[in-house]
C-alpha cells in the first residue's frame, strides 16, 4: 500500500487531502509513523523525528495514529487478496507477498492479477496500492518499490540479471545500513559488485547472510510464501476478466467451479458439513447463501445438488456476475475421532 496510514487518513478526513500529512509526531514530538506523498516531497519520511520534519515542513499537518482503523482496513484488503489467492505470508498491515502460481482469477496471469488486485482496492476501498510481480519473493519486493506509488512493475527471468546488476546495494531487501556500509567497504555498491565473489567468500565477510547474497546476485530466492491462517474451510473462485449473466454461462462457470473444488476438497482429506456459494455482482455487492448436513458430505453429486440450489435460492440469475465461489466449511476437527464418541488413550 501507498503511505498506507496517511493515505487512510486523507481518505476518511477530505480537510487533509493534497496536503503534507504526517501521521504520529503530534505535535511535533516524537517520530513520524507514515508521511503523504505531499510531505515527502519535502523530504518527510517515517522513522523522522517530529521536529526535523516540521523543519522541513512548516506546514506540516499532524494527526494522532489510530490503529485499529488500520487494521480494519488491513483486513479489508486481505479478503481481496483471498479472491485470487489464499496463498498470502503478510510483512505488516500494508504489505504481503501473495502466490499466484494456482489462482482463483480466471485470466492466469500474475501481472494481470496483480492489476486486478490494484483496481479491486482503488475502486472498493479508494487507496492506491503497488505490486511487484516476479518469480521469486527478493524480486517481487524489489519491484514493488521500484515504480511507487501507484505502480506495477515486472521483471522478468530474462530481466532478472540485468536488473539486479544495476541495483543499488542499500535498496536490498534485507540489507541493513551497517551492513551496506560494510559492503561499500569492499567496493561493492550494486548487485552486480556481489558476482565475482564466491559463496565462501561471501560467508565469510558477512557471515550467514552470506549464502544468501550470493545466491540473490544470480536472481535465485527459493523461499516459498508461507500462510499464516489456519485452514478452517476448502474453497475455489473465480474472478471473471468480463461479468456473466446468462444462465448458460453461469451454470457453465459453476460447474467448472465446483469440479475444481470438488477436487481439492477430496484431495484436503477432512470432512466437512457446511456448504456455502459466493456471488459478487457488477456493483461489488457479495451474496453468500449456506447449507449445513446433518453429516459430512462424501457424496459429490449430493454436493452438486446442494450447490445448484443455493444458486437458484440467491435469486441472482439475469444480473452481471464478477465473481462465483464454492466452499465447504464445518470441517472434522480431528479426522481419527469417531462422530459423538469419545478418544481412547492407550496406557
Amino acid at each position: 500500500m501507498d503511505a498506507f496510514y496517511a493515505s487512510v487518513e486523507q481518505r476518511d478526513n477530505h480537510e487533509l487531502r493534497g496536503k503534507p500529512l504526517a501521521v504520529g509526531g503530534s505535535g511535533g514530538r516524537g517520530v513520524i509513523a507514515a508521511a503523504s506523498y505531499e510531505a515527502r516531497k519535502f523530504g518527510v519520511k517515517s522513522a523522522m523525528p517530529a521536529q526535523v520534519a516540521l523543519r522541513k515542513c512548516p506546514k506540516l499537518l499532524f494527526v494522532r495514529p489510530n490503529f485499529d482503523k488500520y487494521k480494519a482496513v488491513s483486513t479489508e484488503i486481505r479478503e481481496i487478496f483471498e479472491r485470487y489467492t489464499s496463498v498470502i505470508e503478510p510483512l505488516s498491515l500494508d504489505e504481503a507477498f501473495l502466490d499466484v502460481t494456482y489462482s482463483n482469477f480466471e485470466v492466469p496471469s500474475a501481472t494481470f492479477i496483480a492489476q486486478q488486485i490494484k483496481n479491486d482496492i482503488k475502486n472498493e476501498l479508494n487507496l492506491v496500492a503497488s505490486a511487484g510481480v516476479s518469480y521469486n519473493k527478493f524480486l517481487a519486493k524489489m519491484a514493488s518499490d521500484q515504480d511507487k506509488p501507484n505502480g506495477l512493475y515486472v521483471i522478468t527471468p530474462e530481466e532478472s540479471q540485468d536488473f539486479i546488476k544495476t541495483l543499488p546495494i542499500e535498496r536490498f531487501f534485507g540489507v541493513g545500513k551497517v551492513t551496506a556500509e560494510k559492503m561499500h567497504s569492499y567496493g561493492i555498491f550494486k548487485g552486480g559488485d556481489l558476482l565475482p565473489y564466491s559463496k565462501a567468500e561471501l560467508q565469510m565477510m558477512f557471515g550467514k547472510s552470506g549464502a544468501f547474497l550470493f545466491n540473490i546476485a544470480r536472481g535465485i530466492d527459493e523461499r516459498e510464501v508461507k500462510s499464516d491462517r489456519i485452514r478452517k474451510s476448502v474453497g475455489a473462485e473465480l474472478t471473471f476478466k468480463d461479468d456473466i449473466s446468462s444462465e448458460i454461462e453461469v451454470n457453465e462457470k459453476l460447474t467448472a467451479i465446483f469440479e475444481k473444488w470438488w477436487s481439492r476438497y477430496k484431495g484436503h482429506g477432512i470432512p466437512g458439513k457446511t456448504i456455502s456459494i459466493k456471488i459478487k455482482d457488477a456493483q461489488f455487492q457479495t451474496i453468500s447463501r449456506s447449507f449445513t448436513a446433518d453429516s459430512y458430505f462424501e457424496n459429490k453429486e449430493d454436493a452438486r445438488t446442494i450447490i445448484f440450489k443455493l444458486l437458484e435460492e440467491s435469486e441472482i440469475l439475469g444480473t452481471p456476475i464478477r465473481l462465483l465461489g464454492v466452499s465447504i466449511s464445518g470441517l472434522k476437527t480431528d479426522v481419527n475421532e469417531e462422530e459423538g464418541g469419545q478418544l481412547s488413550i492407550a496406557f
